[in-house]
């Protein structure tokens, strides 16, 4: 009987091993890597998370694309994403570039411009901080980056709801600060639409500075709830204010994505402005 006992325990065992996989040893697939610069401007350290091309090590110099919500549990992986199959070989829409993921601390705050519109402080108290970060980003981050990294002058913001807000504010107050614009969703509502009624260098004939600007919306209404700011009219409304500037450098495109919300329409809007800014070969 022990005999029996023992063979029928020897069947299950051997059963059971059949069944289990050989467990091998998990690899790291790493997508970047985890940088920090410290701001004396912003008085703060600043998580960057940064994807390299798969030929870095190569003597080339490369373009630099800039993200605001760069954090790993926002834009960073998937942008990425994108990035990587457009410069596949067989692909071959974009340049092999370095992405700069921005971690966030305090966006709302770094995003926006001082108001004092009842309506902005009751959404964003603590506004206000755009002309800091906008400083830190040309003085510290810009530097650092360029310092470190094997850089080529071409320089792209990509920024989304306050992000492109922010971008705008650059757009229009250091527009020498990027090369390509990708503006998607831009919270033009702040401050009751007042970016739209800045008159910017840009538009003067005397800006000679090449600078392709690509801006996007969805389908999204009111964002903050007034019926004097739709995005999709106000993204419209930007378009055309730079396309009737009289600078021959600057070139703008506008994208209206109606499939998409304003949830949703960054990973569509990034992929269709590489196709706008790099023409097909």
């Amino acid at each position: 009987m022990k005999i029996k006992l023992l063979f029928i325990f020897l069947i299950v065992l051997l059963a059971s091993c059949k069944q289990q996989p050989h467990k091998k040893e998990i690899e790291e697939f790493i997508l970047g890597y985890i940088d920090n610069v410290h701001s004396e401007i912003l008085n703060e350290d600043r998580v960057l998370n940064i994807y390299l091309p798969d030929d870095y090590d190569k003597d080339t110099k490369y373009p630099v694309i800039y993200l605001l919500d760069g954090s790993a549990d926002e834009d960073f992986i998937h942008i990425v994403g994108i990035v990587q199959y457009n410069t596949f070989p067989w692909v071959d829409r974009v340049p092999k570039s370095i992405v700069v993921g921005i971690a966030n601390t305090n966006r709302k705050r770094n995003f926006t411009s001082p108001s004092s519109r009842e309506a902005d402080k009751k959404l964003i108290p603590d506004n206000g901080g755009s002309e800091k970060f906008i400083s830190f980003i040309e003085k510290e981050l810009q530097p650092y980056i360029e310092a470190k990294y094997k850089t080529s002058d071409s320089k792209t913001i990509i920024g989304q709801s306050l992000g492109g807000l922010l971008a705008t504010e650059i757009l229009f107050t250091k527009p020498q600060l990027f090369t390509k614009y990708i503006i998607i969703s831009p919270s033009l509502w702040w401050k009751d639409g007042a970016l739209l009624n800045d008159e910017p260098r840009i538009l003067n004939a005397d800006y000679t500075v090449p600078t392709d600007v690509y801006i996007a919306v969805g389908k999204e209404g009111s964002i903050d709830g007034s019926i004097n700011h739709i995005m999709e009219e106000d993204a419209k409304l930007l378009a055309e204010k730079i396309r009737t500037g009289q600078s021959k450098y600057v070139n703008v495109y506008f994208d209206y994505l109606p499939e998409e919300n304003h949830a949703t329409v960054t990973h569509q809007a990034v992929f269709n402005a590489f196709r706008a800014l790099y023409p097909k070969k």
